[in-house]
C-alpha cells in the first residue's frame, strides 16, 4: 500500500517552532526528490522546500528561507521540515510529495504521491 503519513502538525504561538515528519512506505523513496507543499483555502499549493534523492542541494521558498530546514533520512524512509521562528503567515495545510524524479521538482505536477496534509496553525 502506497503511503505518505504526515504529523507534527498542530498549534502553536508566533516565533514558535515545529518539526514535521513524513513516512513514506509502498513506494520507491531514497531514488527521489522530496518536498513540503503549503496551501490555504483559496490560494494555489505553493511549493515551501524541497530536497533530492542525494539530500545534496535544497530549495527554499523566499518567505521560509533562514527559518526551516528540509532534511531526510533514506533508511528510515522519512523527510522532515523543521519550522523556527513560526509567523502566523505560516499557517496552513502542510503536505509531503514525492517527486517523479531524482531532483526536486519545481512545481506540483512534478509530484506523483501526495499526503494527507497536517494542519499547522500559528497564533499572533
Amino acid at each position: 500500500q502506497v503511503q505518505l503519513v504526515e504529523s507534527g502538525g498542530g498549534l502553536v504561538q508566533a516565533g514558535g517552532s515545529l518539526r514535521l515528519s513524513c513516512a513514506a512506505s509502498g513506494i520507491a523513496f531514497s531514488s527521489r526528490g522530496m518536498a513540503w507543499f503549503r496551501q490555504t483555502p483559496g490560494k494555489d499549493r505553493e511549493r515551501v522546500a524541497a530536497i533530492p534523492w542525494s539530500g545534496g542541494i535544497t530549495y527554499y521558498a523566499d518567505s521560509v528561507k533562514g527559518r526551516f530546514t528540509i532534511s531526510r533520512d533514506n533508511a528510515k524512509n522519512m523527510v522532515y521540515l523543521q519550522m523556527n521562528s513560526l509567523k502566523p503567515e505560516d499557517t496552513a495545510v502542510y503536505y509531503c510529495a514525492r517527486s517523479a524524479i531524482a531532483a526536486a521538482g519545481r512545481v506540483s505536477s512534478d509530484y506523483d504521491y501526495w499526503g494527507q496534509g497536517t494542519q499547522v496553525t500559528v497564533s499572533s
